[in-house]
């Protein structure tokens, strides 16, 4: 019985490490757009060997190469090399236009916050405006308490009724 499980063991781990090596066949280049591509299938016959990062088995690209005594290569060879590496600008034009949506909503948020604000300090003027004609004109004016009584605002509430309306016209009233 020992020797049968020993042997399905011995199978389940070659099976498992059988799946493994197609995970490691991956091929890596770079693409006509200068971005890395990784895939498990080799890249598209247009992909120059150059740009070929990695092959399966991890074999590397070896890196350019070098003239007589390890000196860099020939001058001619720079232009091409040049004229083949991706062009990057560093901007991302997608990016930069969200960021311009975005901040185009924000201000149009605050705009509309400001215009809110400017309309609720003209509402409060135009009432503490009406409240002190009220209080100049001499007519009796009635509050209601807290136990729901009517009571009659005497010299004193009056004064400090309208100083809390001269406040809100000082602030709300300024253009």
């Amino acid at each position: 019985m020992d020797f049968k499980f020993l042997t399905r063991t011995v199978v389940l781990a070659l099976a498992g490490s059988a799946l493994t090596i197609p995970a490691q066949a991956q091929w890596q280049w770079m693409d006509k757009d200068g971005r890395k591509v990784f895939s498990d299938r080799p890249p598209p016959p247009d992909i120059p060997q150059k740009s070929i990062l990695k092959e399966p088995g991890f074999k590397v690209v070896s890196p350019p190469t070098t003239g007589a005594a390890g000196t860099p290569a020939p001058a001619a060879s720079a232009p091409a090399a040049k004229a083949s590496m991706p062009k990057l600008s560093g901007r991302d034009a997608e990016l930069e236009a969200r960021k311009k949506q975005a901040d185009a909503l924000e201000e149009t948020k605050k705009q509309a916050e400001a215009e809110k604000l400017a309309s609720a300090k003209a509402d409060n003027c135009e009432r503490a405006k009406k409240g002190q004609a009220t209080l100049k004109s001499g007519v009796r004016i009635a509050l209601t308490n807290a136990k729901g009584e009517r009571e009659f605002m005497d010299d004193a509430a009056r004064s400090v009724e309208t100083r809390r309306l001269q406040a809100i016209t000082e602030s709300d009233c300024a253009r």
